[in-house]
């Protein structure tokens, strides 16, 4: 098997050559290298990733940033492909970056070259224990704080070997880091469908409104989304996918006033703690996953969680790994640790 994947490896790796030499032809109209000069070019997997980057992040120094280089080096090693290739993978102007039409087809290409160098690796480990060595787990802003705490003891007792590479970002953002092969595992809130990614759905949690004391909705048993809608809700900015969930549930939420301050009056945080913060100042209410609401007990005395009318908006979270991911043994023992974590009697555990 892992001679297999090697040889899949080459022929990406042959295949991005090919595009490079079919375009390098085209343009120039000269004649092709041969085939000896072509595996002369000396075409890293660390050049892959910075042009995957580049184009993920259309700016060289947030590139640079995801790759852990400085932007000077990032720079030139890009230059130095594009000039190796005979081809220019990328329109640069001052604070922006643009993928030319032959560079977004290298770059698809060299996608699929990390994606193989990754299996190789994967492959390479399946001799050992699954969980012995590092995971790169990867979670969104909205579970992290309040799932961690409780998962990380469990999984410590019962894989000690398997120290934890942790991210947190943004759905889309855990989602290339997946595909490129730079995380192994995610935890994060479904609908999430990609090609080559398998999903498992492990709890569901309703929504709840938090509010400051005093505020009149404090003494309601219930609110409904047309409530929600006509008070001074705080959400997330947009990326997040859980602002994205409350917007399902109530379209008119997201909107502004027309009240004569002419002031929006939904407001936007950019974390759930800060959002938090700023309800118990008085600025507003907002919504909350049910698993958040234990995490405010240094001013809990100025807040209060009120349930949502049945049926109330939810979530799923869910684990989701690469299929060709080798280590089930992990998924299963990630699965079975969650489950276990004490999230409240309102979460409903998923089989």
């Amino acid at each position: 098997m892992l001679e297999d994947a090697a040889r899949e490896r080459e022929k990406s790796a042959n295949k991005l050559h090919a595009n490079a030499v079919a375009v390098h032809d085209a343009q120039r109209g000269t004649p092709p290298p041969s085939v000896g000069l072509i595996c002369l070019i000396a075409m890293t997997l660390n050049e892959l990733r910075y042009i995957v980057a580049v184009a993920r992040e259309r700016h060289f120094g947030r590139a640079a940033e995801a790759c852990h280089i400085s932007q000077p080096t990032l720079s030139v090693a890009v230059r130095k492909l594009e000039d190796e290739l005979g081809v220019t993978l990328f329109e640069r102007a001052p604070g922006e970056v643009a993928v030319t039409p032959v560079g977004r087809r290298i770059v698809e290409q060299a996608q699929r070259v990390l994606e193989e160098a990754a299996a190789v690796k994967q492959l390479a480990s399946q001799g050992q224990d699954d969980l012995a060595g590092r995971l790169r787990l990867g979670v969104i802003y909205t579970i992290g704080p309040y799932l961690l705490p409780h998962l990380i003891p469990r999984l410590r007792r019962r894989a000690p070997n398997m120290p934890l590479q942790i991210e947190e970002n943004y759905t889309a953002v855990l989602d290339e880091r997946l595909k490129d092969g730079e995380l192994d595992v995610l935890i994060l809130s479904l609908p999430f469908e990609e090609p080559g990614v398998a999903t498992q759905a492990v709890y569901e949690e309703p929504f709840v409104v938090l509010v400051p004391t005093g505020h009149p909705l404090e003494r309601a048993e219930s609110v409904d989304s047309a409530t929600l809608a006509q008070q001074d809700l705080l959400l997330l900015g947009p990326g997040h996918c859980f602002r994205d969930q409350v917007l399902r549930f109530c379209p008119e939420c997201n909107r502004l006033t027309v009240g004569s301050d002419n002031m929006q009056r939904t407001l936007e945080g950019s974390s759930l703690e800060t959002i938090r913060l700023m309800v118990a100042t008085g600025m507003g209410i907002t919504v909350l996953p049910y698993t958040s609401v234990s995490g405010y007990a240094q001013v809990g005395d100025l807040l209060s969680v009120r349930p949502f009318a049945e049926p109330p908006p939810t979530r799923v979270v869910a684990l989701a790994w690469r299929k060709s991911f080798p280590r089930q043994r992990v998924i299963d023992l990630l699965g079975e640790a969650i489950r276990a974590c004490p999230l409240g009697e309102a979460v409903r555990v998923l089989a």
